[in-house]
Parts: C-alpha cells; structure tokens; sequence
C-alpha cells in the first residue's frame, strides 16, 4: 500500500518526504475555475475541500488499494478567496493588500481509501508583516511566491515577512500532517505504515 499525492507541489512532497514517506505523485488535472464556478455563493471552506476532492476523484480511480491525497489552499482575505498570484504584478499588488493584515489561509483536504472519504478544511490565521514596497518587488520578482497560494511560503524568502500563524504549520505549507494521521487512523492504517 502507498501513499499517492495528487499534486504536483513541492512543498507537499516535501512534508511527505520529511515525514518518512515516499509518496507516488500523480498530479491531478482538473478545471479549477469550472469547480469554482459550479460552487459559486458557497463557503469559502467547502469550495477548497470541493477542490481538493475533484483533484484526489481525478486519480483515485487508478490507485484502488492505495491512499490517495487531494488538497488545495487559497487565502480568505476581507471575505474574498485568492489563490496563486502567477505573475509579479499580481504578487506585488497582493502584498501590498495584505500587508501588515490578519487574513485565513483555508487548506481543504480529501483522502480516499477504498471508497473511504474523509474530507476536512483546515484554517490557519496568518499574520503578515508590514513589509516595505521594496521588499515586496524583490520578492515578487524571485518567482518564489507567484505559484503559492496567497502570495507567499513559510519557507525561504517568505519567511521574512509572515509575524505570525495561529494554527497548523504543515497546512500553510500545503497538508496537515495531523489530519492526515487521523485519517490514516480512521482507515485501520498507521503513519508508521508508510515510513520508508
């Protein structure tokens, strides 16, 4: 039995191999904007989770035995869902909107074992600093947050410019280490299962 990470995200990866596992990766591909679209007037939680399921139904199907994981993070800023940037102006136009902000990076979760869903947005408060118009260029020009949802990481340069999280850590990053324990849990399964 594996472990399949419907994503193509390294940082997701990342927590996996971090945390033991050797994940086989499958990325998803689905209409995002489509899901969006037929989810509209819904909240702004069961849009992620309703993202992060249509991502893990994508490939389950070819993983039958396996434990397939779909996930999908936007950010909640003054009621408005925002996901990734893509390009600088977007980035630096963003930050300067959320800096010095308290905005809710939403992860929605959906696991799958034999026809076994567990579905879960989990909800992180982020406090992001109040960064200076040319620290924000220089970041949005490195590239590294224009793929990220909200407009930013925990890791590396962004590390500089989030004050605070109020929440699960690995969930900014892209997967609650936790809730997927509890749904390994929940399958009769162990973490320690998938350890290499």
């Amino acid at each position: 039995m594996r472990l399949v990470l419907a994503s193509q995200s390294p940082s997701r990866r990342m927590l996996l191999e971090q945390g033991g596992v050797a994940p086989i990766l499958h990325p998803a591909h689905i209409d995002e904007d489509a899901v969006i679209a037929e989810m509209r007037g819904a909240a702004p939680a069961d849009i992620v989770v309703a993202l992060a399921r249509a991502k893990a139904e994508a490939v389950a199907g070819e993983f039958p035995e396996d434990v397939v994981i779909g996930c999908d993070s936007m950010l909640l800023l003054d009621d408005e869902l925002l996901g990734k940037p893509h390009t600088v102006e977007a980035t630096i136009e963003r930050w300067k909107q959320q800096r010095g902000t308290t905005a809710h990076l939403l992860t929605g979760h959906a696991v799958v074992h034999r026809s076994e869903w567990v579905t879960e947005t989990v909800r992180t408060a982020i406090r992001f600093g109040d960064v200076s118009d040319a620290d924000i260029e220089a970041y949005a020009r490195s590239g590294q947050p224009l793929e990220c949802a909200g407009a930013f990481t925990l890791e590396a340069l962004g590390s500089w410019f989030i004050d605070s999280i109020d929440g699960d850590p690995t969930s900014v990053i892209g997967l609650s280490m936790p809730f997927l324990r509890r749904c390994l849990y929940r399958f009769g399964l162990d973490a320690s299962d998938f350890w290499e």
